[in-house]
């Protein structure tokens, strides 16, 4: 049996759970564009304001990855998680400018049992990522893999 909090019994249809907050400065923004996305409105200030985000905006790759650290934060770190077989969606809805706190939720979706690997399941999440604002700024949806508490309930 396992001590985790969030193990595959836990996270039924319905259950969300809340993201802690988190604000994107401006030189974690250029950080990250400088080694995986050098466009002109992740690196510069006035770049930034010139196009149509509207000011020094976080590569969307780079609110993935603060999404997966707030995601990590509020179930994975203390969960049976093993892990994804990938992403179904993944929105950018607004830019997350330099300044944004960012905050959001997970809801469980659906989940079963897996035939083919007994005592893991397969749980479908929708994600949420909003601004201080409450305006989301991504949507994602995906299933993640997690043990069973006790190999008894993967018959």
């Amino acid at each position: 049996m396992t001590d985790k909090k969030w193990a595959f019994e836990d996270l039924e249809p319905g259950v969300t759970i809340p993201f802690g907050e988190k604000t994107v400065g401006a030189e974690e923004i250029k950080d990250f564009a400088q080694q995986f996305d050098a466009q002109p409105m992740h690196l510069d200030e006035e770049a930034g304001k010139a196009s149509i985000l509207g000011g020094l905006s976080a590569s969307g790759w780079h609110s993935c990855a603060i999404f997966m650290r707030m995601l990590y934060d509020a179930l994975l770190v203390d969960s049976t998680s093993q892990g994804s077989p990938g992403i179904t969606e993944a929105r950018w809805k607004r830019p997350v400018i330099a300044g944004d706190t960012l905050t959001g939720q997970t809801t469980v979706l659906e989940r079963r049992a897996l035939k083919s690997r007994p005592g893991i399941g397969l749980v479908t999440f929708r994600h949420l990522v909003t601004n201080q604002r409450g305006e989301t700024v991504m949507e994602m949806e995906n299933p993640i893999m997690f043990r069973m508490r006790e190999a008894e309930d993967a018959a």
